[in-house]
């Protein structure tokens, strides 16, 4: 498990932001941030809502989401968010907000 960053939800534009579609959100890129940070500024029609919409989470690289999940609320069922990654939020036993990312298994080349 390897630190990524940390997600602080914004009410204010950020420079840079791009729009995600599929959560209507608007994201900062935080490997481009000093210390990390993604900031997160939701549509008022964004279907996130809950935890991983109120709270700030922490990300971590893994190998496999489903391992390092384990013992965990599902608080969003891992879903890909592009170049081929995938990501999943859970609740810490602690009431932590944690994002697991991993890299999408490549589709086996024809005639595999």
């Amino acid at each position: 498990m390897v630190f990524d960053h940390i997600g602080l939800k914004t009410e204010t534009r950020q420079p840079d932001e791009t729009w995600v579609e599929s959560s209507r959100v608007w994201v900062t890129k935080p490997e481009e941030h000093p210390f990390r940070v993604e900031w997160l500024r939701y549509a008022p029609d964004s279907p996130i809502t809950g935890p991983v919409r109120e709270q700030p989470h922490i990300a971590f690289r893994v190998d496999d989401i489903a391992a390092a999940s384990q013992g965990l609320d599902v608080l969003l069922e891992p879903f890909a968010v592009g170049a081929g990654v995938r990501v999943g939020f859970y609740l810490n036993t602690d009431g932590v907000v944690v994002e697991f990312m991993d890299e999408l298994a490549s589709p086996p080349a024809d005639g595999e």
